[in-house]
């Protein structure tokens, strides 16, 4: 709580809703990548791309079993990550709203964050595992650069969004019963 100059106690500083929500954005939207692309549509697995790649990473082939298992392992590591992400994200945001936690869920400037924070999940994958380690695409094949950038310009698209919308909101008030 702030004290104001003649030290009587003033309303508390409002929750910065900014790092908790990008960082439960980086775990959402890796899971979502991970669900979505690895799993249900199979277009890419995190090793998939290193026949490939710009680092020498042994290639396994995820048509094979031995390759899909090898696949499957650092697809797992990488839901670890985002999982402890999501984790790290909800224990900041406990820690920072300590009353009518319920009514932040509902606040434009925590999903402003979130949406931010998984644009900033795609920019970072996709520059570092599209692009400068090479080791897998979004999808592979002809057009596998175009569907590389279209992933970056959907990040691109998410933080600019995100930005707005938490800009949008009113700052969470940890005292406020509105």
């Amino acid at each position: 709580m702030a004290t104001t100059a003649g030290g009587t106690r003033a309303d508390p500083e409002p929750a910065d809703l900014r790092l908790p929500g990008i960082v439960l954005g980086v775990g959402l939207g890796g899971f979502v990548d991970g669900i979505l692309l690895h799993q249900i549509l199979q277009w890419h697995h995190m090793l998939s791309g290193t026949d490939s790649d710009h680092i020498g990473v042994r290639y396994y082939d995820p048509r094979t079993v031995s390759g899909l298992e090898m696949n499957t392992v650092w697809d797992g590591l990488f839901h670890t990550v985002c999982w402890l992400a999501v984790l790290i994200g909800l224990a900041l945001l406990y820690s920072r709203v300590t009353r009518n936690r319920r009514r932040v869920w509902g606040s434009r400037v925590l999903w402003g964050w979130i949406l931010a924070g998984w644009g900033l999940f795609n920019l970072v994958e996709g520059v570092v595992d599209h692009h400068l380690l090479a080791i897998h695409h979004v999808r592979g094949g002809p057009h596998q650069l175009w569907w590389d950038i279209g992933f970056l310009v959907l990040g691109a698209l998410l933080v600019a969004g995100g930005y707005l919308l938490a800009r949008s909101g009113r700052s969470f008030e940890p005292g406020d019963r509105r």
